[in-house]
């Protein structure tokens, strides 16, 4: 167990290897109710919504999600969050757990009549079954036809005895379901997915696994690969930012720097020397430091050592080389097209 947003959290239950492989494989169940929800009601909620992401909410339709981002005015991260469309005036965000505090004060700060804002995190459980077999496991507990919820949609529903809300994203680069429910539901939920999946080969899985998966989905992690620190054109996320739709906060400084043109941007790497690269390790290229690891680790599913580094825009092109040094060593390291695994569908 370790601290993690203010949780204590467990970083493996039975191993990270073996967590891993079941979700590749067949399944596994993350506890993530230390994600924070936070509610907009009200005839404005559109607006509101429309005013402090970057993606264009107008688009969604009832039950729909999208992933967008919270920006500061200099287009750097409040946070990353996903968009759900639950009724014409009712929106939610799910944040990340370390920034729930600070994204609610933010929202608070920017938003205007006409919208009602909660936080609702404390009241939430959210429970992540995650894997090929997860529709299957899923199925036995709940009347919801699963087949009817597509990729980044969700639909409410009855799950086990409980009212809950189930979507379709994920966060490992698998399919899979969350499970939004009352908080003093969730004990029951996690014990029953765990007895009706153990057939199947579900484990629990903790943050190590959670960590190399979505690592190798190439899913940005809040605080590592995005922070305050840099913009979302450079973390290679411009396709969630509409500059179309009008205005939003960052909006100005995110066309500027897209119209000067980037000098650094994040990318993926793997390691063509013997070495794992770790966040914060030094890139360098002919002597100069270029850029810093951001996040890095071995991948089990391809027996290869990745990562993802902020390098100089001129070190950022596919099959690029350069060097990271490990404890003051350097070892070679090449650009390679991201995500670096993509499930067969």
């Amino acid at each position: 167990m370790v601290p993690f947003g203010g949780w204590d959290m467990p970083v493996q239950y039975s191993g990270i290897l073996e967590e891993h492989r079941a979700v590749r494989g067949s399944a596994g169940l993350f506890d993530i109710s230390h994600m924070g929800e936070i509610e907009f009601r009200g005839p404005e909620a559109l607006g509101a919504v429309q005013r402090l992401v970057t993606g264009d909410a107008s688009r969604l339709q009832r039950g729909q999600v999208q992933y967008a981002a919270l920006c500061y005015d200099n287009g750097t991260f409040v946070d990353d969050l996903t968009v759900y469309k639950v009724a014409d005036n009712h929106y939610m965000f799910t944040v990340n757990a370390s920034n729930i505090e600070k994204d609610y004060h933010w929202i608070k700060e920017h938003v205007t009549g006409g919208v009602e804002v909660r936080n609702i995190s404390d009241e939430t459980a959210l429970l992540a079954l995650q894997g090929p077999k997860a529709p299957e496991i899923l199925r036995k507990l709940t009347p919801v036809d699963l087949s009817q919820i597509r990729y980044y949609w969700f639909q409410p529903g009855r799950v086990l005895d409980t009212d809950a809300l189930i979507s379709r994203t994920g966060y490992t680069g698998e399919d899979g379901f969350e499970i939004y429910l009352s908080a003093e539901k969730a004990e029951s939920l996690w014990q029953r997915l765990l007895a009706e999946g153990r057939p199947f080969g579900l484990l629990p899985v903790g943050l190590g696994a959670r960590d190399t998966l979505r690592l190798e989905a190439k899913m940005a992690l809040y605080g590592n690969d995005i922070d305050d620190a840099h913009t979302v054109l450079e973390a290679d996320l411009g396709w969630i930012v509409k500059f179309e739709k009008g205005d939003f906060i960052g909006r100005a400084a995110l066309q500027q720097q897209q119209a000067a043109g980037l000098t650094r941007k994040l990318v993926g790497f793997e390691m063509v020397g013997r070495g794992i690269a770790r966040p914060h390790y030094k890139v360098v290229a002919d002597g100069q430091e270029i850029g810093e690891v951001t996040s890095g680790g071995p991948s089990p599913t391809l027996g290869k050592n990745i990562g993802l580094a902020y390098v100089g825009i001129a070190h950022a092109t596919i099959g690029t080389e350069f060097d990271i040094l490990i404890r003051g060593e350097p070892v070679r390291a090449k650009i390679v097209p991201v995500p670096f695994y993509k499930r067969k569908r």
